[in-house]
């Protein structure tokens, strides 16, 4: 049973399941995405290991993932970590990992922005059309693929004010098609590639260098980002649990689905066409597979994904600020709700023009697969930030439960703590690779200090926004920790079918 007292602020209506957990958290892994654009990053820094660190980070997930789910079992709540970490360990800490999540996300609805619009470019050069105009359609180009990625962004933020339902069986469709197209091309690369299959893929010992697999682990971890999504609207599923089923489903089948390409990748591409081929990696591995127009098809796919991972990656950072500004750490925009959705209307647009707003900043970097590396290696680090402090919550929140049941404490204590610490290891190392890297800071994405500069500026911006919420705000989270409780909410409506 819930340990805590019933709903006090505003409320979301219930109306999903575990399915439309599902496809809320896997169009925020965005698996296509991930092993399109994410496989070639990570391949350009551990080369040819790819499976080999796909599972290993996949340990440390794994045990986030439980502490997620034994968290949500006995307090749902749109805040998640933000609540059960500021209960647990502390509010300041869990603010921060409120804000960390926001910022993040709109950092990658951003470049998700950027490579909608680069495999929508693609499709173009597909079908014939490399000009518009006077202007020669660069898909590598940040500032042309922003300006088309910015209109999907509009229409998709407009798709989630209407209700997660409604967005959900939209992602279903969408990845119903991904999943078919990406099995098809992967399994035939499998059997087809023309580069021998090697057990040293799966040797993390084989890695270059220390600094490549702590890299590599947070370019990883950055891939299995999104599961959570499901805990985000556990005040919206009919059963609290559903959410935990929906947010470990997930994580298994991502995990199928990174190892599947990975292998496929390595199978087709060389090492250098793996890391050359930035937002395009795709796009190339179908070329190599089929002729026009089948090689059309994972290009598609990528473009699905994209376009579900922004509406998926809108719908949880809503739901988080309503959480917020429901304790007052947050402006009351945010938890304003509408009577004709039951939705965190404005919260949802407004999230949707932060995100267009540093996608515009983002064109300071010209090329897109350098804002893809920037953006990623810095939503890894606060990322593994935000994970390893709620996985220490939940070793905090269930410690008793090594002196009453020891198999039951060894999950839900030592490996939600295992985790948190190599998270916390990964990410700190990788810091200080980054501040000694260099010795001048600009703006490229092979400038340690500005790789260092973008997390830490994530973080410093938390501890303002705290600061305000604590002192001018007056939120009373601070005194608490607590959160709003949601585990018994008062629905504005019996259900979507009444509507």
């Amino acid at each position: 049973m819930p340990d805590h007292a019933p709903s006090t602020g505003p409320t979301l209506r219930k109306s999903l399941g575990v399915l439309d957990g599902v496809a809320i958290a896997a169009s925020s892994t965005a698996a296509t995405t991930s092993i399109g654009i994410g496989l070639g990053v990570t391949a350009g820094v551990v080369g040819l290991h790819l499976p080999a660190i796909m599972l290993l980070a996949f340990l440390p997930v794994l045990g986030i993932a439980g502490a997620y789910s034994r968290l949500n079992r006995v307090e749902p709540n749109a805040g998640n970590g933000y609540v059960w970490v500021g209960r647990s360990l502390s509010p300041w800490l869990g603010f921060m990992v409120g804000w960390v999540n926001i910022v993040a996300t709109v950092a990658f609805l951003a470049y998700t922005t950027a490579v909608t619009g680069s495999a929508l470019i693609q499709l173009a050069g597909d079908a014939g059309l490399h000009r518009l105009g006077g202007l020669a359609l660069d898909p590598g180009s940040t500032a042309q693929t922003t300006a088309l990625g910015v209109f999907v962004l509009v229409a998709v933020t407009l798709t989630a004010v209407t209700g997660v339902r409604t967005a959900a069986r939209l992602q279903g469709g969408l990845l119903v098609f991904e999943y078919v197209v990406l099995l098809g091309f992967c399994g035939y690369g499998i059997v087809t590639g023309p580069h021998p299959f090697s057990l040293s893929w799966f040797d993390p010992f084989a890695i270059p260098s220390a600094t490549a697999l702590a890299q590599g682990m947070l370019l990883s971890v950055f891939c299995y980002w999104g599961f959570e999504s499901a805990f985000s609207v556990s005040e919206e599923v009919r059963d609290p649990r559903d959410a935990s089923r929906a947010g470990l489903t997930t994580l298994g089948t991502m995990l199928v689905l990174f190892l599947l390409g990975s292998v496929a990748f390595q199978r087709v591409l060389s090492e250098q066409e793996l890391a050359g081929h930035g937002a395009e990696g795709l796009a190339y591995f179908g070329d190599r597979l089929a002729s026009q127009p089948l090689a059309a098809l994972p290009l598609v796919a990528l473009m699905f994904s994209a376009v579900a991972s922004l509406q998926a990656g809108v719908i949880p950072t809503a739901r988080g600020m309503f959480a917020m500004s429901r304790d007052r750490t947050l402006g009351p925009v945010w938890s304003k709700v509408s009577s004709r959705y039951g939705t965190p209307a404005t919260g949802t647009v407004l999230i949707g023009a932060l995100a267009a707003g540093v996608a515009a900043l983002a064109l300071v970097i010209p090329r897109l697969a350098d804002m893809i590396m920037a953006t990623v290696s810095a939503v890894g680090i606060v990322v593994a930030l935000s994970y390893a402090l709620t996985a220490l919550a939940a070793a905090v929140r269930f410690r008793s439960l090594l002196r009453e049941d020891w198999k039951q404490g060894v999950r839900a204590v030592v490996l939600p703590t295992l985790s948190a610490l190599a998270l916390l290891g990964l990410g700190g190392y990788l810091g200080w690779s980054f501040y000694t890297s260099t010795d001048h800071f600009e703006l490229s994405a092979d400038n340690g200090w500005f790789l260092l500069s973008t997390p830490l500026a994530m973080i410093a911006s938390g501890f303002v926004a705290a600061a305000w919420a604590r002192w001018v705000r007056r939120s009373p989270y601070f005194r608490t920790g607590s959160g709003t409780d949601a585990d018994a909410p008062q629905l504005l409506s019996t259900s979507l079918e009444a509507r």
